[in-house]
């Protein structure tokens, strides 16, 4: 029998504790032999990356124990950190990247011995950094990305593919590293070898542009010893994101392009390659080939991280795709006819990582039903099935929400894609008079992508009468670059609007009370909650973790390399519009806040630092408007511990319950200032 009970006020077993511990995902799937390996996140031992390997056997285990944490810091965001491969006398021999000091590793597991270095320790920067390693042993060396500092400031910093001895040798000897590339280049990933291990395939960007607004891919002749020779740009330019390129069995070249508004693939063949290329070729364009165009949906994304795989080449000549408008689903995909054919099962979300061992294709993905987990795909059979880090229900999944794929009408007419979780508990019901409070999630990013898929923070929210909608605003990937332009110079406008429409239409249609609606972000979706408590007054509270709040000094000197230009894109030049960014800032307008709110900042955050906070905190003092401020040493940005999860979900919800006038008395009393 239902207990009928005011919306927010119900009992869950869906806990902040719990909430925690399944927060995360696996990441960065890889074969070893026959074998298959991953990343999975540990937020119980401070937040660590453990590498995990499946036996044939089907066994899981961790062969690195705390305290080794497999995880990269180049670009801040990271990259693929680890590879692998059989070595001929037998057994695995990996690679990784140890996030403290950022030291790459050798490893033999079945050795017995500790994990030995390969790189040096470097005093600037926080020591040399490495991601996208590619093992080569008959070379005897491990191809990667290598990020180094030459100096203090987070700008003075140089990026090249480098080969690092396997024997050891450059563990303290920094000459002894082979560099491949020049720095031509601001950004680049790890080389791609040619079949016939002629030529190496790598993408490249400069400031200001991201990744997902134009990038080129560069293309080197392999030598005995030094560095690529002959190298040049093969396809791509300043208006079009090349977020991928690999080679094919038969030596073409596969490449995801969005030049036609949708991020493709494309396929430049050997012939066309040859003729391209060859010593007596004028300037040019290079003949490439769409495989399966016109469908208008995604088959690439974002590269937020170095190494991001949305395509895998397979042996028998079809190619591994993730694809989709909105959502996504792993496909096989015929280059001969263009036909597609996806893998059956309930999956709504797979993450940008595939490995491939003969026709077997191995894939991370998720559902509103399932967390992620390691799905495998017989394509021989059509076959899909969980082969690690299955999803196993921690409760009843009958208080999992159910969500609502919507689309709303925004600003001049435009389309804006929602999900929506109402309130959902197999407990208790609410009076029919009263509507639900709603919490409206803002991305990160902001280029990116709130995904379908099961999320216990959401649920910790549903199951207590709390209902969330998650707003792919403007800006947002996955719906092609016409949406994802819209966001171009008008951060702070599209995306608050966006934002404000889904809520506003849901209350306008009776779904939720205009009175108890509230707006919460991390990040980009920080900078998205204070500018509409800055901008609007739809909201009545919200909730701003590690944001952006003053742009100039965020495109100045407060943040890390990646980003440092992006507000060229999303704000507009500095040098022509400086006003527009002193007139969009948070800080600016902390004035006009008058709603509560909660600040939350890691104090280790070199992407968004605590300083912004800080000074927003100034401007807020003795205003009147309660607020509170927690931040937490050895967290950066985006929260990992345990401990620090629990606190900041038990201190959003008592935001909530304070503001809306819900009573709890099962969480601690968040304290605010005024």
């Amino acid at each position: 029998m239902l207990s009928m009970g005011a919306y927010g006020t119900w009992a869950s077993p869906i806990d902040a504790a719990l909430a925690a511990s399944h927060d995360g995902r696996p990441e960065y799937v890889g074969v070893v032999g026959d074998e298959v390996w991953w990343t999975e996140p540990r937020p119980a031992e401070a937040g660590r990356r453990a590498l995990v390997r499946r036996r044939a056997d089907g066994r899981e285990e961790s062969p690195l124990p705390a305290p080794w944490n497999v995880r990269s810091r180049v670009i801040e965001y990271g990259g693929v950190p680890w590879a692998g491969v059989t070595r001929p006398e037998g057994g695995p021999l990996v690679v990784f990247v140890h996030f403290p000091d950022q030291r790459l590793y050798a490893y033999e597991p079945d050795g017995g011995g500790a994990p030995r270095p390969l790189t040096p320790v470097s005093a600037t920067g926080g020591g040399l950094r490495w991601a996208d390693p590619r093992l080569l042993l008959d070379r005897g060396e491990v191809w990667c990305v290598l990020e180094e500092f030459t100096g203090e400031a987070p700008t003075d910093v140089r990026r090249v593919i480098a080969a690092v001895p396997l024997d050891g040798s450059a563990a303290e000897d920094r000459t002894a590293v082979r560099e491949l590339s020049d720095d031509r280049h601001r950004f680049v990933t790890g080389p791609r070898l040619s079949p016939d291990g002629r030529r190496a395939a790598w993408i490249a960007w400069d400031h200001p542009r991201m990744p997902w607004d134009g990038t080129v891919v560069m293309l080197g002749d392999v030598a005995e010893s030094g560095p690529f020779t002959g190298v040049r740009v093969l396809v791509g330019g300043t208006g079009e994101s090349v977020p991928q390129a690999d080679w094919a069995p038969d030596g073409s070249l596969l490449f995801v392009s969005d030049s036609d508004g949708w991020w493709e693939i494309r396929r430049i063949r050997p012939e066309a390659l040859d003729q391209a290329i060859g010593p007596d070729r004028a300037p040019g364009v290079i003949r490439s080939a769409g495989l399966c165009p016109g469908r208008g949906e995604e088959f690439g994304g974002p590269l937020w991280k170095i190494g991001l795989q949305w395509f895998h080449p397979m042996d028998n000549g079809l190619i591994a795709v993730i694809h989709g408008k909105g959502s996504t689903a792993l496909g096989v995909l015929d280059p001969a006819t263009g036909e597609v054919v996806d893998a059956a099962g309930p999956w709504t979300e797979w993450a940008a990582t595939l490995a491939v061992q003969g026709d077997r294709v191995t894939g991370v993905a998720a559902s509103p039903r399932s967390a992620y987990e390691i799905v495998e795909l017989d394509t021989g059979t059509g076959h899909a099935r969980v082969i690690g880090a299955a999803h196993r229900d921690p409760v009843d999944p009958a208080y999992y929400p159910e969500p609502r794929i919507r689309t709303f009408t925004g600003p001049d007419h435009r389309e804006i894609h929602a999900h929506i979780y109402p309130p959902h508990s197999p407990d208790h019901s609410a009076p029919h008079d009263e509507l639900p409070p709603y919490v409206v999630w803002a991305h990160g990013g902001p280029t990116s992508h709130a995904p379908l898929v099961l999320d216990l923070e959401i649920a910790y929210f549903t199951s207590r009468g709390i209902g969330v909608a998650e707003v792919n605003y403007g800006g947002s990937t996955g719906y092609g670059r016409a949406y994802r332009d819209r966001l171009r110079e008008q951060w702070g406008v599209v995306d608050v609007e966006d934002c404000a429409a889904v809520a506003s239409a849901l209350a306008a249609e009776g779904t939720a009370d205009p009175a108890r609606l509230a707006v919460r972000g991390g990040s980009a979706g920080g900078w998205t909650t204070a500018a509409s408590l800055t901008s609007t007054d739809v909201y009545a509270c919200g909730t701003i973790s590690y944001p952006i709040l003053d742009l100039l000094g965020w495109a100045t000197d407060e943040t890390h390399d990646f980003e440092s230009q992006y507000l060229e894109s999303l704000i507009g030049p500095l040098a022509e519009v400086p006003g527009r960014y002193r007139d969009r800032s948070p800080l600016n307008h902390a004035d006009r806040v008058s709603a509560p709110f909660l600040l939350l900042q890691g104090l280790d955050d070199v992407i968004c630092p605590p300083a912004q906070c800080e000074r927003f905190l100034e401007r807020m003092a003795g205003r009147g408007v309660p607020h509170a401020y927690l931040a937490f040493e050895g967290e950066g940005h985006g929260f990992r511990r345990a401990d620090t999860l629990v606190r900041v979900l038990e201190a959003e919800l008592s935001l909530y319950a304070q503001t809306f006038g819900i009573d709890r008395t099962d969480i601690p009393r968040l304290e605010f200032r005024r």
